[in-house]
């Protein structure tokens, strides 16, 4: 039997002029180099052994962004990927200059087998961007996420 694969995120956001706005990331790397729509994410990680998914949230936000999200977490509960993986995912009210992305580095074998390894930055550029925006950009599981913000955040005013 496969192990579950599971990861864990945080979808800051923000109010401006323009309304609600989300924070996506667009993974680095030569596979996603070109994509664009379906290929953006909540930043996300691994939830490793003896960790809670919260705390991972947490950790690879800072890992991947390089800011600390805070503790005002509000869960916008489970999706499964297309993939399989399952992902807990929590939104916090925050700002963020894209500018200052500060990604972790990370290392590939590319292309598969060649024995080349690349090292490059894990996400390599963010965007904020209007709910309806975010969801045409980001992977399809992940887009139902922006969704249940607006109506949390609705029911809440």
């Amino acid at each position: 039997m496969a192990t579950e694969i599971v990861s864990a995120g945080i979808l800051l956001y923000r109010q401006s002029e323009d309304g609600l706005e989300v924070l996506i990331a667009h993974p680095g790397g030569p596979f996603w180099k070109r994509r664009d729509a379906g290929a953006w994410t909540v930043p996300k990680g691994l939830v490793e052994a003896g960790e809670s998914p919260r705390e991972a949230a947490r950790r690879e936000f800072l890992e991947e962004i390089g800011i600390d999200p805070g503790e005002a977490l509000m869960a916008l509960g489970t999706i499964t990927q297309k993939a399989g993986k399952t992902v807990h995912v929590w939104a916090a009210p925050g700002d963020f200059d894209p500018g200052a992305l500060a990604s972790n580095m990370i290392e590939i074998e590319h292309p598969r087998g060649s024995g080349r390894v690349i090292r490059f930055a894990e996400i390599d550029r963010v965007m904020w961007a209007e709910p309806l925006v975010a969801q045409e950009k980001l992977n399809p599981a992940q887009a139902v996420l922006v969704g249940r913000l607006v109506e949390m955040l609705q029911a809440g005013s």
